[in-house]
């Protein structure tokens, strides 16, 4: 039975492997098919088609709708609490560079959207939290209100393909910080691994 346990983590941790690699070559094909310069890091490009309308619930079980946030910068990152390794990277790098950033961070606000309703209820939203900023916002809602939150912001996912057991499974997605403006506008994203010093760096720069 150890060995049994032991070959489904491994089957598991492999196709997340693979689930990555194939998401940063979408990345790439995107970015040399007209997309955002991805290549070199964050960038400003003008109004983007990213953010709009959502309506979620967080994770004290209050209703959330985007104009919630108005009037704050936000950091938004889609993914979901079972994720292995890259999701807890990403929150924690965000952690870290609030941390960074001082009092200027006060008026930005984390926000994490989950992109596996299934599993992350409100409860288990509330429990994952607690191991990054202590003003993080996680969202969550039925399938089809998370679908209309990764549609405004160009999100992609879905269930991995590969080996599954029970509720042991994995979610391809996008992994993508955006950074949103007081007005619910696109102003800059990072891209997975961009280290906290770089993002504060630019978030210094971009709330002046």
């Amino acid at each position: 039975m150890l060995f049994d346990s032991a070959l489904k983590r491994t089957l598991m941790l492999v196709c997340a492997g693979v689930a990555t690699i194939v998401l940063v070559l979408g990345v790439l094909y995107w970015a040399a098919n007209g997309g955002a310069d991805l290549l070199g890091g964050p960038k400003q490009t003008g109004r983007a088609l990213i953010g709009g309308n959502f309506s979620l619930i967080d994770h004290e079980g209050k209703s959330v709708t985007e104009a919630d946030f108005r009037g704050h910068h936000t950091l938004v990152y889609f993914g979901y609490t079972f994720c292995p390794d890259v999701c807890p990277m990403e929150l924690l790098a965000i952690t870290e560079t609030l941390e960074q950033l001082g009092p200027k961070a006060d008026g930005v606000i984390p926000v994490f959207i989950t992109v596996d309703p299934e599993r992350d209820t409100v409860p288990v939203l509330a429990d994952y939290v607690e191991n990054f900023h202590p003003r993080l916002r996680a969202l969550t809602g039925t399938l089809e209100e998370v679908r209309v939150a990764t549609r405004a912001y160009r999100v992609y996912f879905k269930k991995a393909d590969g080996p599954e057991y029970g509720n042991d499974y994995l979610m391809d997605h996008t992994s993508l910080i955006y950074f949103m403006g007081p007005d619910g506008d696109y102003i800059t994203h990072f891209t997975f691994g961009t280290p906290p010093d770089v993002m504060a760096a630019r978030l210094t720069k971009l709330l002046g």
